[in-house]
């Protein structure tokens, strides 16, 4: 830390019955009050070097031994004045960045001016100030810190807005060229005075980002103008400066705990002022730390920016913030984990666990990302290739580009499809979740972005265990999103025997597995015309191999699927038509135009044998004597 010291003589000043005065010869006539204490001190070398108290002892005459003087306003505190009035004896005083600005404040009250005198306070404090305290890092640092104890008479004197133009200026400078000064002594490391050499050997930072933990000491308003002044500098880096922010958060915002119902809890029971007055705080911090995120994506963690939408649900942030978080985090939905996308819920409004709206709208900012380029450039009319200009090239640049651009995207969509599928299967076990917020996160993923739909099968079947009381047309309402033909064997083999999807569900699921089973043993070689057109209509391709089983969710052991101890297909068949008895209440809208209902349709495909490869055998064999006795 660089100080200064002024004076020669030795410390005079001595306390008698709480009264401060000077040991002299020459007997005091001043009385000055200060701040409730009262200084006995001597007119001549005050008046020599202080405007202020010459005026007010012209002003008021007393007839008394003693002038008194009040300095209702002094801005400083009792120190200050004490250290001024030491310069005036000449006692020996030291400056340094803690008390500089204190020091400033007074000496500017006091008016110890040029005009006064040759090598006034004020002057002295410039120098000191401009060729010392700003050059060294902690020393700027530690100097805007105690502005915020003066912060009218900082501002106008200019001394918070030179601490923090210095302080940017030695961000944006190679670290091999800055003074950190005090900035390591918590390592160990001392300065030296203004005027000995001071050693930038040892005090070389480790990388660009050295900077973010010594300026996250300063209070929100300090650090949100220091940080506007390094980011109009143009050079920083805006990873570093996520970086930046993310110290920041971490050591001034409060820790927030995964179950939000705490917090809501624990905030309404304190209705203290202290605590409003604290969860006022966090909230300036929390916004003030969103308007600093830069636009460029990527610039923060997608773990961090949810963090941040976290805190600002609990804090009970403004909505522009909320939505600018949202955004943010829509742009690289990717990144994220499941975790991440569980914000607890602490509207009084709902009873729900989890914040699935505020999800919902990062989703469709995700979704609401520029479409894709075309898929294959140009081609020219003519049958052969000309030379092409340099223009050209250009453009087949720029298209390899968006080509790539296009496959990140692509890539993009299949990630954040994946991580929706097991977001649903978490947030489905709260059974305060209703219906219509869980398929409007199922449909809002697009189809080609999910290829196989076994997460979505789990989720479903959670869903479903977590709300036994959904009726009929609920759940098939809920089982409308699912695609069997996209599930694995596994999955249809566990569908099959799941008593609580829908009937219709469970006949699809048979019907595409028992197809798939029939081709996949490679003796029938052509399904008869009939059942082609049957599975033409659902798109499917019997003889193509079913897709494997995902592992990508995170469910509880209780959730996973076994297929263990399945029941075999004659156990299968008699289930279905056990339930199909009871299936009563089919929809009378179910009919056909030829007037023949759904339910004889699937009673009919339930019937299919348990060896389907016989079936088909026989059906094959049947059309193929038909086309002899036609020949």
């Amino acid at each position: 830390m660089k100080f200064m010291k002024l004076g020669s003589r030795p410390d005079t000043f001595y306390t008698t019955e709480a009264v401060r005065s000077v040991s002299s010869e020459v007997s005091s006539d001043l009385i000055i009050q200060v701040k409730g204490s009262r200084y006995l001190l001597h007119k001549f070398p005050l008046l020599s070097k202080c405007l202020r108290l010459q005026r007010l002892c012209s002003e008021y005459q007393e007839a008394s031994q003693h002038q008194i003087i009040q300095l209702h306003d002094f801005p400083s505190g009792v120190e200050a004045f004490e250290l001024c009035a030491k310069f005036c004896y000449g006692i020996t005083i030291t400056l340094s960045a803690y008390n500089i600005v204190a020091s400033r404040c007074a000496a500017e009250y006091l008016q110890m001016t040029e005009d006064v005198e040759k090598g006034n306070l004020i002057y002295k404090l410039e120098v000191f100030f401009n060729s010392c305290i700003l050059q060294g890092w902690r020393d700027s640092i530690a100097t805007l810190q105690s502005t915020k104890a003066f912060p009218l008479w900082s501002e106008e004197l200019g001394i918070t807005s030179r601490c923090i133009e210095a302080i940017a200026s030695k961000v944006l400078t190679h670290p091999s060229k800055v003074s950190l000064s005090h900035s390591y002594s918590r390592r160990g490391r001392d300065d030296m005075s203004c005027n000995g050499a001071e050693s930038l050997r040892h005090n070389k930072p480790a990388n660009r980002g050295w900077w973010a933990e010594d300026i996250a000491e300063l209070g929100i308003d300090l650090y949100w103008r220091t940080m506007i002044a390094i980011k109009s500098g143009g050079k920083m880096p805006s990873h570093l400066i996520g970086d930046a922010l993310k110290i920041y958060a971490s050591k001034w915002l409060p820790n927030i705990s995964k179950n939000g119902r705490d917090h809501k809890q624990a905030a309404s029971d304190s209705d203290s002022d202290s605590a409003n007055d604290l969860t006022s705080k966090h909230r300036l911090i929390l916004e003030s730390i969103v308007s600093l995120v830069p636009v460029e994506k990527g610039a923060a963690s997608t773990s961090f920016l949810l963090k941040l939408l976290k805190a600002a649900n609990i804090l009970n942030a403004s909505s522009s913030s909320k939505m600018e978080l949202a955004r943010r985090v829509g742009l690289q939905l990717e990144d994220a984990t499941v975790g991440d996308l569980i914000i607890p819920s602490v509207s009084y409004e709902t009873d729900t666990r989890y914040d699935v709206d505020i999800v919902m709208t990062i989703l469709e900012q995700f979704l609401l990302q520029g479409q894709s380029p075309p898929t294959s450039p140009p081609r020219s009319k003519l049958g052969f290739e000309r030379r092409r200009s340099r223009s050209a090239e250009n453009i087949d640049f720029e298209f390899q580009e968006s080509r790539r651009s296009s496959s990140a995207a692509h890539s993009s969509k299949l990630k954040v499809a994946k991580l929706m599928d097991v977001y649903l299967q978490e947030i489905g076990r709260d059974v305060n979740l209703s219906l219509s917020k869980f398929i409007a996160i199922a449909e809002a993923i697009p189809e080609f972005a999910r290829l196989d739909h076994d997460d979505l099968y789990r989720a479903i079947d959670i869903y479903l265990k977590a709300h036994p009381d959904l009726n009929k047309s609920e759940r098939k309402r809920l089982c409308r999103i699912l695609d069997c033909k996209k599930l694995s064997m596994e999955a249809c083999m566990h569908a099959a025997q799941n008593e609580l999807l829908p009937l219709r569900v469970v006949v699809q699921v048979l019907f595409f597995e028992q197809a798939r089973a029939a081709m996949a043993g490679g003796k029938v070689t052509e399904l008869p015309s009939n059942i082609r057109a049957l599975l033409a209509t659902h798109n499917i391709d019997p003889s193509r191999p079913p897709a494997p089983l995902s592992t990508s969710s995170l469910m509880p052991a209780d959730d996973q699927w076994s297929v263990s101890g399945l029941k075999s297909p004659r156990s299968k068949m008699s289930t279905l038509r056990m339930k199909l008895a009871e299936d009563d209440d089919l929809d009378e809208n179910d009919l056909n135009p030829d007037g023949i209902g759904r339910s004889s349709k699937l009673k009919a495909l339930c019937l299919l044998p348990a060896r389907p490869k016989r079936m088909f055998s026989k059906l094959w064999s049947t059309n193929r004597s038909t086309t002899s006795e036609k020949n």
